[in-house]
């Protein structure tokens, strides 16, 4: 994992080991295949993590694929984010401890039982929370409370449309949609509507539903946020649903560099054009360059969980090592909520 950093030993001499989940080639759940490797203790600068938590999420099966704009070359180790305890600490490293309970945004690296980080990208986590719950706030809370309240900044008694509303980051749109006094309609497939009622949202089917009809109809003076994790076709749609002074936020991965390019240049025209409406688009790289803010919005959302006021759907727990399980779940397409990767001693608790 690290360049020019001193190997652990052990008493009888030998190396000591760890195991991670690797992809070996582009493809589906059969190409991530466990490894065993040297654990090498931190250079300077770093700390070494043994990883309690990691999600299952989205992007980690599109690096998977090859379907971004800046893949990940093979072999890599996948895992957006993780959660863990700091069990080695390099020179230079000031204001972590071993024992200190941490997250990251790793975008790689989290399917591991250990990984070295960079103090500086360190997230302070309080002890007394749920690892898996707190997996889950890392990515897909951080992304739905920064786009409500950075992105959109809602008000009490704004409307708003979740376009996946069922997934990891759906069903954390919804819970704090709810906090913030939002009416909200979600799309999604027939038989998730219960979780989405459930948690106050109006379900509007995807395959038997024409969303914009449905909407326009309930709201004939438009919404104020339309939040699309979806990408393709819905911009156009969904941005017709926007009342003047309304805002389209997009933060899901538009698959490929070209995509890409065309997204920012569809988002230029409608961002000029007179009609009142913005267009925004989302993503969690800006934690190199700014990380106040992220930090205070995960400081904000460990107390939300902290004080119940969130509470994270998590379908499925998994161990580390079972990671190709866990990815198949995900492209399932029946996954409501979260999947959640963890150390065996916290399986154990969860039976």
């Amino acid at each position: 994992m690290e360049e020019n950093v001193c190997q652990e030993i052990t008493k009888e001499g030998n190396p000591m080991k760890y195991k991670c989940v690797i992809v070996t080639e582009r493809g589906g759940p059969e190409v991530l295949h466990v490894i065993e490797n040297d654990l090498h203790a931190p250079s300077a600068g770093k700390v070494r993590v043994r990883i309690l938590a990691a999600p299952v999420c989205g992007p980690d099966v599109s690096a998977r694929y090859g379907h971004t704009p800046f893949a990940p070359k093979t072999p890599f180790v996948p895992g957006y984010a993780v959660v863990g305890i700091v069990d080695a600490v390099g020179e230079r490293v000031t204001r972590t401890a071993v024992g200190d309970r941490v997250a990251a945004l790793t975008v790689s690296g989290g399917y591991a039982e250990y990984i070295l980080l960079d103090e500086d990208h360190l997230i302070p986590v309080p002890s007394t929370l749920d690892p898996a719950d707190v997996a889950t706030i890392i990515l897909n809370y951080l992304v739905a409370y920064q786009i409500l309240h950075r992105k959109a900044q809602v008000r009490a008694g704004d409307k708003v449309l979740v376009i996946g509303a069922s997934g990891g980051v759906g069903t954390a749109f919804l819970q704090l949609a709810r906090l913030a006094n939002l009416t909200v309609y979600g799309l999604a497939s027939k038989s998730k509507h219960g979780v989405l009622t459930d948690l106050d949202a109006i379900p509007i089917d995807y395959y038997t539903q024409d969303f914009v009809k449905v909407i326009k109809e309930a709201e004939p003076d438009g919404l104020d946020a339309v939040f699309d994790g979806m990408g393709g076709t819905y911009l156009a749609r969904g941005f017709s649903l926007l009342k003047h002074g309304g805002t389209w936020v997009a933060y899901g991965n538009p698959l490929s560099f070209s995509r890409l390019m065309r997204l920012l240049g569809q988002v230029f025209l409608l961002n000029v054009l007179p009609n009142g409406k913005s267009v925004k688009l989302y993503g969690t790289g800006a934690f190199r360059f700014r990380k106040r803010p992220f930090l205070e919005d995960w400081a904000t959302l460990f107390e939300l969980l902290e004080e119940g006021k969130i509470s994270p759907i998590i379908l499925r727990r998994f161990p580390i090592l079972e990671a190709a399980k866990a990815n198949e779940l995900l492209e399932s397409g029946t996954v409501v909520g979260n999947i959640v990767l963890l150390a065996p001693e916290l399986l154990k608790n969860h039976g």
